[in-house]
């Protein structure tokens, strides 16, 4: 059997998080798992009265997120490997949302996952090992109208993983962006935050996206239990990707786009050329 490790993932009340968390127990590792309040923190526990261990952190209390840290890393022990799972989709048109809504989105999705990171590091750092998921989405890597804000925290969380990848590799600390496709999880429903429609100019190109988003809510291809075994391979792995998509749909809508990037950029290479001294 593979090495017993401990994990600290955030958000393991649902979806992902949940998923991973009791396949990682049923592997034999020890989980401690963030969420947002007490009753879920004895639920949790519940999974494995000795292994299931709950702290109750909201990734965006910026403030708190050190002094959990360093109180797992003294009780429990070394964390081997953070998973920044805790996230929400904010759905929405651009024009029509908030720039309240976009900073939220922001501080679920980047900043508390880089403020989970930060307070490991120092940690993993001095031991010399240590491994980072962040789970993204497809939509770190594809669009589509209506969740403008969603995707760009997922670009940005995709773009500071590779680069951190790079600066903590030296160190012996891996670091793997974990992008699924459509899963069988609460990110359409009860997890998505909606903007109320205002402006019907957009209705033609946007009411079709929700429709089917909703319709398709609870019938998604991926099943979360699956990608929680995906994970569980990633951190077992020798030598771990820095890149993982997980889901027939995330690599086809992934390869296309990469398709029709490689076309615009050949399209355009004149221009681009053209721009040397």
């Amino acid at each position: 059997m593979a090495s017993i490790k401990t994990l600290l993932i955030t958000g393991v009340s649902s979806g992902f998080g949940r998923a991973l968390a009791q396949e990682a127990l049923a592997a034999g590792h020890r989980v401690v798992g963030t969420v947002r309040s007490e009753a879920s923190k004895r639920e949790f526990e519940a999974l494995a009265p000795d292994r299931a261990l709950g702290r109750v952190l909201d990734v965006t209390d910026f403030g708190s997120i050190d002094g959990v840290v360093a109180e797992v890393e003294a009780s429990v022990g070394p964390v081997d490997v953070l998973v920044n799972n805790a996230g929400y989709g904010h759905e929405g048109v651009m024009e029509e949302s908030p720039l309240a809504e976009m900073r939220r989105q922001f501080d679920v999705n980047v900043f508390g996952a880089v403020a989970m990171i930060k307070a490991v590091l120092p940690y993993m750092r001095e031991r010399r090992r240590g491994h980072i998921l962040n789970i993204t989405s497809m939509g770190g890597y594809i669009t589509m109208p209506g969740i403008a804000y969603y995707c760009g925290s997922k670009f940005a969380l995709e773009g500071i993983s590779e680069a951190l990848g790079k600066e903590v590799e030296p160190f012996g600390i891996a670091v793997t962006a974990v992008a699924p496709g459509s899963f069988r999880t609460d990110w359409a429903g009860r997890s998505m935050v909606r903007t109320p429609r205002s402006i019907s100019d957009y209705d033609a190109l946007f009411d079709p996206v929700r429709t089917a988003r909703e319709e398709k809510s609870g019938k998604q291809a991926g099943d979360p239990v699956k990608a929680a075994r995906a994970m569980l391979a990633v951190i077992s792995a020798t030598r771990p990707p820095a890149h993982l998509l997980l889901g027939s749909d995330a690599l086809g809508l992934v390869r296309a786009k990469l398709s029709v990037l490689s076309d615009e950029i050949a399209a355009w290479e004149a221009v681009t050329l053209s721009t040397d001294v």
